[in-house]
């Protein structure tokens, strides 16, 4: 039975393990919950760019940030899914479209559910990321058949206050409750890098190993510092603060471990990776990552390196249908 107990002193242990021997611990648990050969490829699409209300740290499209993001309404239905056929072709089988919105207003909620339908009806699963949701919108994108929700909690409880004011750590929970009530999949992770001890990695970690059921996709992502934003003017001063290597291959490992049957996420910062880094993150339990050359507003590494790295460490891309079938139980 999968454990939603942990305590910080077990994930503490966890992460104070000699590293090689954490690593094969995370192996071993990871080939005995999935197939070790296989990642998952997905697309994130900006389907509403930047004008966030939110002042979240590290956010090149928070309202706050001199980023230079220019805000754009929300895109059309058609372009949408022009791009998820276009990514099913590169051989995703995740369409993840995120909205820079505080929550989704009502006038934004049929389009948003036709964007939903479509991209599904294409055989793709199918996430959104549009901020705090309502229970009732989140039955709404239920209905529509939307697989996951995408609500990072991004740090610990203890750290979060100082990367974000305008919403509590408590208002995330709750919008995850209402997704898990809705029945759709809930996927929630966070950001690494952003400064944080390693006593906030392994709380960030707890927080999210002891939900009532744990996430079913967990993304970690490395800060990618924007010049702009307060978290990426201050690790532009203060370089030491960014997260090593080791370290980030350390968090992937301790979520395998914690949570033995989500698909744990290389998201953000794989492009500044090396290809021995992002080994030894899929030999530590990462088998899901982010394809294409942008996520959201972020550089990402691209469907040709992508292709590369994949044959030169002999993986391969997850079907279609095994993950749909396995959202579906």
């Amino acid at each position: 039975m999968t454990r939603t107990d942990w305590t910080r002193d077990e994930i503490a242990a966890l992460f104070d393990l000699p590293f090689t021997e954490l690593v094969f611990r995370a192996a071993e648990v990871h080939r005995a919950h999935h197939d070790a050969g296989a990642v998952q490829r997905s697309t994130l699409l900006s389907i509403k760019t930047g004008g966030c209300p939110e002042d979240c740290g590290y956010c090149s499209q928070s309202v706050s940030a001199d980023s230079g993001v220019k805000a754009t309404k929300l895109m059309d239905v058609r372009a949408v899914l022009q791009a998820a056929a276009q990514a099913k072709d590169a051989g995703s089988t995740r369409f993840c479209m995120g909205a820079a919105w505080r929550n989704p207003k009502e006038r934004d909620m049929p389009a948003v559910i036709a964007m939903v339908e479509g991209v599904r009806a294409m055989g793709l699963e199918t996430c959104m990321t549009l901020g705090m949701l309502e229970p009732q919108q989140a039955k709404r994108l239920a209905d529509a058949g939307l697989d996951y929700y995408n609500h990072n909690i991004d740090t610990s409880p203890e750290r979060y206050g100082d990367v974000i004011t305008t919403r509590s750590f408590q208002e995330r929970l709750d919008t995850l409750d209402a997704v898990r009530s809705a029945g759709i999949n809930v996927c929630s992770g966070g950001i690494v890098g952003m400064g944080e001890t390693r006593e906030d990695r392994v709380s960030f970690v707890h927080a999210l190993a002891t939900l009532p059921e744990h996430p079913g996709s967990v993304p970690i992502n490395a800060l990618v510092p924007v010049k702009g934003t307060v978290l990426g003017d201050m690790l532009a001063d203060t370089p030491m603060a960014r997260i090593d290597d080791i370290e980030f291959v350390r968090t992937i490992a301790v979520a395998r471990i914690t949570m033995p049957e989500s698909m744990v996420r290389l998201s953000a910062g794989r492009e500044s990776m090396s290809e021995a880094t992002q080994a030894l993150c899929f030999l530590a339990g990462a088998n899901s990552i982010f394809t294409g050359d942008k996520l959201l507003t972020a550089a990402n590494a691209g469907d040709d390196k992508d292709d590369a790295l994949f044959a030169k460490l002999g993986l391969r891309a997850m079907a279609a249908e095994c993950r749909l079938s396995e959202a579906a139980e």
